[in-house]
């Protein structure tokens, strides 16, 4: 096991890195990039390993390839060729890259902001100052060029159909690993009642029957659209509207549930934020929802920066935010992916990222699904009813683990709010933190401890690599 002296030297090298201007896993720092203060040590207190080996440790969160059930597939199939849509093998990939680039509608005040820095600026460029029609003319010209078109989309049978098509499997993928982290993390929670916001064909509802089929009794599919609920109902009944249901206890709404009285285990929303036409939707949306949660709050979007700032502005107001009528005196907190409350490292870093991670899954075999097994990209957040304390506060690994000889480059968001970009070898810190770190993939937590402050050498100014005393 390594010590904190043992630290020093590489975390003096570490601040004269930055004290001549090299970032953190840069190309021009690697050479001088420092273990992070949150891998000092495995947490092995306890004794979690016992017997088991290094690549089963409590950290593992990976999900291997899921597969959508055989039944929902072959539902899937069967109503796409009762359909016989023209042109669909085109249509799929089409609104899948729609999607995925979609991004929230600008609101009105900042497309004021920006009309005004616009004028501004046209006024200071021009000789002579235009006239005012002119002007006009070429604010909104600029406008309209600039600024992201937002449409709503409207589901009716043709389009759900084709969403069918484009993202069954895909988002019944991204939910699994979502469900997979609170089972792997909480193997004693067994809800009984869920609520889907923007069920659309009903991924969610199979995912969680997947997950917690043995315990689950009510699954509440809300969706605005009428048609979207109908092929959700027809892919549960097996592609027809007269079947019986493979998933019992599943109701269908096209708007949320009034009472606020009512709360459901798992409140889960995926893919849908971002389907709302203003911020004020978005907010009084997220509101309802966190009221309606028990235990677990799931939020899914796609993993792009778009995306990942649209979960982060919903973390910030479920934590910060007081609701209307607080019935839950349960305060929430982060229960995945952060291991804090605090702002996030990722956007506040000079070129903001986004916090993705990425799940496979097989295919639905379509005609036009040349690829047997495909990668689904997102990003999500997970909040939780109670305290922080009763999770556990590891370092989260937010890229790929880059193995090389005789050590590990680890990419960590720490508990204290900050990135670290870490170099694991077993004679620095031991052999049990080397090897839980080298067998560890993206998207796993690290189980690590972190020395207290008073062991590490004192720095006269505030260190990226600073230790949380709490950690």
């Amino acid at each position: 096991m390594a010590t904190a002296r043992g630290l020093r030297p590489l975390l003096t090298l570490s601040r004269c890195s930055r004290g001549r201007g090299g970032a953190p896993g840069a190309p021009g720092s690697r050479a001088l990039a420092g273990v992070a203060p949150g891998a000092s040590q495995v947490d092995n207190s306890s004794g979690f390993l016992g017997r088991r080996p290094h690549r089963r440790h409590p950290g593992v969160l990976q999900l291997p390839c899921v597969r959508v059930p055989p039944v929902l597939a072959a539902a899937a199939r069967a109503l796409l060729l009762e359909s016989s849509l023209p042109g669909v093998e085109a249509q799929v990939p089409a609104l899948r890259n729609y999607l995925w680039s979609r991004r929230v509608p600008v609101e009105p005040e900042e497309l004021q902001r920006r009309a005004r820095r616009l004028e501004e600026r046209l006024l200071e460029d021009a000789d002579v100052p235009p006239a005012e029609e002119r002007l006009r003319q070429a604010v909104l010209q600029t406008l309209r060029r600039t600024t992201y078109h937002w449409q709503e989309l409207t589901y009716n049978e043709r389009l759900s159909l084709v969403y069918m098509a484009a993202r069954l499997d895909g988002g019944f993928a991204a939910v699994s690993r979502a469900f997979h982290e609170i089972r792997t993390r909480v193997p004693k929670f067994q809800p009984q009642t869920l609520m889907d916001f923007g069920s659309g064909t009903g991924s969610v509802t199979w995912a969680a029957h997947s997950a917690w089929g043995q315990s689950l009794r009510e699954y509440m599919c809300v969706d605005s659209s009428a048609a979207m609920l109908d092929l959700a109902e027809k892919l549960l009944r097996g592609g027809s509207a007269s079947g019986e249901p493979h998933v019992p206890g599943v109701f269908f709404r096209q708007f949320l549930p009034v009472s606020p009285k009512v709360q459901f285990d798992v409140v889960v929303s995926a893919f849908s934020l971002s389907e709302l036409p203003s911020k004020a939707d978005r907010t009084e949306t997220i509101q309802t929802l966190w009221r309606k949660t028990g235990h677990f709050l799931i939020l899914v979007e796609n993993g792009t920066k778009a995306g990942h700032c649209l979960l982060m502005d919903a973390r910030d107001l479920v934590l910060k935010g007081k609701e209307k009528s607080p019935l839950d005196p349960r305060p929430g907190f982060v229960f995945a992916p952060c291991p804090h409350e605090l702002p996030c490292p990722q956007l506040a870093a000079s070129k903001p990222l986004a916090c993705s991670f990425s799940q496979a899954y097989h295919c639905i075999p379509f005609s036009w699904n040349k690829k047997k097994q495909k990668e689904e990209k997102f990003s999500m957040v997970i909040l939780a009813r109670g305290r922080p304390e009763e999770a556990p506060r590891w370092p989260r690994l937010t890229q790929p683990v880059l193995k090389r000889p005789r050590h590990v480059h680890c990419h960590l968001c720490c508990p204290d709010g900050h990135m670290q970009h870490a170099v694991i070898t077993a004679r620095q810190h031991g052999r049990d933190l080397y090897r839980c770190a080298r067998v560890s993939s993206w998207g796993d937590l690290l189980p690590v401890i972190t020395p207290s402050e008073s062991e590490l050498p004192p720095s006269p100014a505030e260190d990226p690599l600073r230790v949380d005393k709490d950690a």
